[in-house]
């Protein structure tokens, strides 16, 4: 899957979108609406032959013979519409399906490509839920049109060619009449999309709001929280309601005018054709198929009726989904960008500079390289900007000014999946997906053997206390491994990196939540395993980062000292101060961000 800077063409709108998804399954859906309209035609042929009938009873010469003849003839058209109307099911069905699981596999690599402040923005209940619910709207639209609105416009059509066999007139009049109330339900669906929108935003929102308090159940407990969680969640479900009343009473508005109207057409089409008759112009035959058709064309107009303004309800959900899942990258490849060939894994800054949005810079032209296969601890107070440096390496974000580069290449003119490719990253929260410990493991090497993925995990020492677990490593561990403490998760990214065996290995507090014992061990597991790798570390505990061949001190988004640990500690500067302090277990240093928290402690007190 290649990413482009820009939304693809037929993401741009609701239109676009299902046009697109119709054309790349245009054989099915030829298919699909080609029965439809032949079950249709079967079902007008029948009124037809209905109109033979009558006229067939109503003669006294060889009416025997004929009434039989055209009976055959309407149990054959019966028969035959329903042999159609059940391979239409077939087919709509097996179309319905697999566009669904294509569709939302699209809007899923759409969703999967932008960066990591969209997911920081958007929810991921809300964003999961607008995927299945386009994927259930698109379904339902596609049944709309082959069940609610190409039937009635067929019957239209056969009763223009049957009533313009009886009456010229007759057929301009349902003719200018049909197309009428088609255009005004259109126009009248088209004004009512703000409604539908509102609803879809409405219900993604809530159903956001429901993932994220049931995900966070804990905090919700630990707060004596249910109550106010229970209020939020009503006044969120009450706008829904608000929403959803005004889109459906909408509809409601939509079908008394277009019944009102189906009946004045009724009325005069059906005095019409009794004048017609007493006129000596129409046959008692063709007054039954008269009233036979402007029976089917109102019961059958009144699905279209609904359909109509139910398709421009699907368009809203539609758009709204669009709206917030194809929005331009922020983090796009170039087009046509190549792979990454890492090599030894050299790592080079340029005059890096980087804020989140309109706030203060949080790197400020940081020039720093990293020799391939060197061990680089990151050091600095809470906000320099350590973690951030490890997500640009990522290419999580886009720097704002200067230049990332690996073995030479910058990575800004590679595909993103090779530069992360090249990269074996544990962060200091670990989030595990709600598969088995085996699974979370092997995530990082799919191809990876069992004992390839039990070696991980003694390396990360992680191996002791899975084999104790109730289903080993087949146990699930629960949603972002809800199942497993700090300390636990922490050992089994330990065990992905380890195993995804890659040139460059980036360590953001990876072992914060460790104990000490832990901590040894998988310390020394590091010291073998990231021999001929390059290691970008970030540490508070600096006892961790004793065995590196060099030290980065960041404060306030710039490099203050850069040296080997030992260099550094007989400097006497920030990092020597640093490891004093947590030689002798004392509270950090007195900077303006610890002052403003002492402050604000006090004032809670």
């Amino acid at each position: 899957m290649k990413d482009g800077p820009l939304v693809a063409p037929h993401l741009s709108g609701p239109g676009r979108f299902i046009r697109h998804h119709l054309l790349c399954w245009r054989w099915h859906f030829g298919s699909l609406f080609t029965l439809v309209v032949a079950a249709s035609a079967c079902g007008v042929g029948q009124q037809y032959v209905l109109k033979q009938f009558v006229d067939a009873m109503t003669r006294s010469a060889d009416a025997a013979s004929a009434v039989t003849a055209v009976l055959l003839l309407f149990l054959g058209l019966i028969a035959a519409e329903g042999v159609l109307a059940r391979l239409t099911g077939w087919l709509a069905c097996r179309t319905t399906v697999g566009v669904g699981v294509g569709l939302r596999l699209e809007l899923f690599d759409e969703l999967s490509a932008q960066s990591m402040r969209y997911f920081a923005e958007n929810r991921a209940g809300s964003l999961g839920q607008r995927i299945t619910a386009t994927a259930g709207n698109f379904g339902a639209l596609i049944n709309t049109l082959v069940w609610r609105i190409i039937p009635p416009v067929v019957d239209v059509g056969g009763a223009v060619i049957i009533f313009a066999t009886i009456d010229g007139r007759l057929t301009a009049a349902l003719l200018v009449f049909v197309l009428g109330v088609t255009l005004g339900l259109i126009v009248f669906g088209e004004r009512g999309r703000p409604l539908h929108r509102a609803y879809s935003g409405e219900a993604a929102k809530v159903a956001g709001d429901l993932v994220d308090t049931i995900t966070n159940m804990w905090t919700v407990k630990a707060f004596s929280a249910r109550r106010r969680e229970w209020l939020r969640l009503r006044t969120g479900f009450e706008a829904e309601a608000t929403a959803q009343r005004r889109s459906w009473m909408y509809l409601e508005v939509a079908r008394l005018l277009h019944d009102l109207a189906l009946w004045a057409m009724a009325a005069g089409i059906l005095t019409w054709a009794v004048m017609l008759w007493r006129s000596g112009h129409a046959s008692p035959g063709e007054v039954v198929v008269v009233a036979s058709l402007t029976l089917r064309i109102l019961h059958s107009s009144k699905d279209m009726a609904l359909s109509l303004v139910d398709v421009a309800q699907q368009f809203g959900f539609v758009e709204e989904t669009l709206a917030v899942i194809a929005q331009p990258r922020t983090v796009p490849d170039a087009p046509g960008a190549p792979d990454l060939v890492c090599g030894g894994g050299r790592i080079e800054l340029r005059d890096v500079a980087f804020a989140y949005g309109a706030g203060r810079r949080v790197l400020d032209g940081v020039t720093l390289t990293i020799p391939a296969g060197q061990k680089v601890g990151i050091v600095g107070p809470s906000g320099a900007g350590k973690s951030t440096l490890v997500q640009l390496l990522q290419r999580l974000h886009d720097v704002q000014h200067g230049t990332i580069l690996i073995d030479g290449v910058p990575i800004a003119s590679v595909r993103q999946d090779s530069l992360r490719d090249a990269l074996a990253v544990v962060p200091q929260e670990i989030s595990l997906l709600h598969r088995s410990v085996l699974e979370n493991i092997r995530f990082a090497r799919p191809e990876a053997d069992d004992a390839a993925v039990f070696a991980a995990a003694r390396a990360a020492a992680c191996d002791g206390f899975v084999r104790r677990l109730p289903d080993g490593y087949e146990t699930v561990v629960g949603e972002r491994g809800a199942k497993l403490s700090g300390g636990q998760r922490q050992r089994i990214g330990i065990a992905r990196a380890f195993l995804k065996d890659a040139p460059i290995i980036l360590l953001d507090e990876a072992t914060s939540a460790l104990d000490t014992e832990s901590e040894m061990a998988v310390q020394a597991a590091l010291v073998r395993i990231m021999r001929r790798r390059t290691v970008v570390a970030v540490a508070h505990r600096l006892s961790t980062l004793t065995g590196f061949d060099r030290i980065l001190v960041i404060d306030q988004g710039r490099v203050v000292e850069d040296g080997s640990p030992a260099a550094l500690r007989g400097a006497g500067g920030v990092f020597a101060r640093m490891w004093q302090l947590q030689a002798e277990g004392l509270p950090g240093h007195d900077g303006p961000v610890e002052a403003q928290s002492r402050a604000d402690i006090a004032r809670i007190a």
